[in-house]
């Protein structure tokens, strides 16, 4: 419940506006409860993200190990809601040095999943990457896909039919697969 409430108040405030007192009303609990389970407004924090990230890391293996996983992962790299979360644990990571290094560790761990996804893929007789090793193309189907969602949160879309195309122009050539078929209500 009190973690709930993080997640709400961050998703609707940002990480700024968490503190216990904050959570506390949200969940409609005493702060001296939520100071009971967290003593710390970073051991609340830390908590928060070590289940939102345990949460990435289970869609990100479900993507993997679909039957078209790098299109998965493209989706799920996409998805307005986790990117949102993930700029403002991000954003954390940049003002609370007490949490950077447990969110650094478990970006790294995600990154080695979705490198091993696509040395797989390339592994494949019709892929081709070119230049590009499995871990630049975990990097950049990422970097991508966060950037149109944070973009088109704030309404800029100049560009962006251009990029989606080309992302999925490559991971369909990457793949050998048919051309993408997209959800109108995803990027």
């Amino acid at each position: 419940m009190i973690l709930d409430a993080t997640e709400r108040v961050m998703r609707q405030e940002g990480y700024a506006a968490v503190s216990t007192r904050r959570v506390a009303t949200e969940a409609g609990v005493k702060a001296p409860l939520v100071h009971y389970y967290y003593p710390t407004t970073d051991d609340l924090l830390l908590a928060f993200y070590r289940r939102s990230a345990e949460r990435a890391r289970s869609r990100i293996a479900e993507a993997l190990a679909s039957d078209t996983p790098i299109q998965a992962l493209w989706e799920v790299n996409a998805d307005p809601e986790r990117t949102a979360l993930a700029a403002e644990f991000m954003a954390l990571a940049n003002h609370r040095k007490s949490l950077r290094t447990e969110i650094a560790r478990q970006v790294e761990i995600s990154r080695e999943m979705q490198a091993a996804a696509f040395a797989r893929v390339f592994a494949a007789p019709h892929s081709d990457p070119g230049a590009c090793s499995p871990a630049a193309a975990a990097v950049l189907l990422a970097g991508v896909a966060r950037a149109l969602v944070m973009e088109e949160g704030i309404g800029i879309s100049a560009g962006h039919a251009d990029a989606r195309a080309f992302v999925e122009r490559c991971i369909q050539e990457l793949t050998g697969g048919a051309p993408i078929e997209r959800d109108p209500d995803t990027i």
